[in-house]
């Protein structure tokens, strides 16, 4: 529906009458933009953050450096929400007709596409300057995650499971983490990116299924549409794979029963997600995506006390 014209009084040779004028919206808030950086949803974050955290205590055997640390914390908060960023650009074509994404900013104008791409490059910027503090490894794996982080939200269009793009993109950090501490990529650091990979892709799935109605009419894609009936079905398969890779990492890294443990409640929350979303109704499927983070605390609770328990 087209919006009304708005009118002010102004004077004229003939005299003075009501003339149509251009209304220039305000500028954004704050608050639009730290919506657009996912800000007010912090589980994203601490969704990137707990595979960082099991990388950097098995890279350092132990306690990372605290300048590391510092650095990857950091890393984790800039990375997810330029990701954050990107993606609404990328779907300002998909979210105004999806139930849960049209009242993000981009979807409703409070914040413009140019707005969004500026923030987008000071994020990156910002994460750029802390990666040139760490090494060429490093930093050469960081390009290889940024370029995975802007090609995820695109490639919802073109292939039928960008849930595993996703998951490569936010399982970046574990080498990245390897080649910062230890100046290389060892076997149990491709282990533990490939159970971060399978891990993401699950919830991912789980997340897709929201707005699996609305991604089929608008043209999008995703793994709920690709497993169809047998998503729940996939859903744990992936869930069990990780958990199975997990154990192969706990068995290469000589980790105690603290792991083992943490992995139970984690095999635990899990079957409780698949039984939770059992009827597929959309607030029940976001719940199940939403308790994968303490699926990622209980996991690194229990790494973080196999590695310190014996280590001091």
């Amino acid at each position: 529906m087209a919006k009304k014209p708005h009118y002010r009084l102004v004077q004229t040779p003939s005299g003075a009458r009501m003339v149509p004028v251009a209304v220039v919206p305000p500028p954004p808030s704050w608050r639009a933009y730290a919506r657009l950086m996912r800000l007010d949803k912090p589980v994203g974050i601490l969704l990137l953050l707990w595979p960082t955290l099991w990388a950097l205590l098995l890279a350092a055997d132990g306690m990372p450096p605290i300048g590391t640390l510092l650095i990857f914390l950091s890393g984790v908060v800039l990375t997810r929400s330029a990701g954050c960023v990107i993606n609404d650009y990328a779907d300002r074509w998909l979210d105004p007709n999806v139930e849960r994404t049209r009242s993000r900013p981009l979807a409703t104008g409070e914040v413009t596409a140019r707005g969004a791409l500026t923030l987008f490059v000071i994020l990156m910027l910002a994460a750029l300057c802390l990666v040139l503090l760490t090494n060429p490894a490093t930093i050469a794996l960081a390009v290889i995650a940024a370029l995975l982080a802007v090609l995820y939200p695109f490639a919802k269009r073109f292939i039928a499971f960008p849930q595993v793009v996703l998951g490569a993109a936010f399982s970046m950090a574990i080498p990245m983490a390897y080649t910062a501490i230890r100046g290389e990529v060892d076997p149990v650091a491709v282990l533990l990116f490939c159970a971060n990979l399978l891990w993401t892709t699950a919830y991912d799935t789980l997340y897709a299924m929201v707005d699996r109605e609305d991604d089929i009419e608008a043209g999008a894609r995703s793994t709920a549409i690709l497993f169809g009936d047998l998503d729940l079905v996939a859903t744990g398969i992936l869930h069990a794979s990780a958990l199975g890779t997990l154990a192969i990492v706990g068995h290469r890294a000589e980790l105690n029963t603290a792991f083992y443990f943490g992995l139970g409640v984690a095999a635990m929350l899990m079957a409780w997600q698949l039984w939770y979303a059992r009827d597929r109704e959309r607030d029940a499927c976001f719940t199940a995506f939403k308790a994968n983070n303490w699926v990622g605390l209980a996991i690194t609770l229990g790494l973080a006390a196999a590695v310190l328990s014996y280590r001091y």
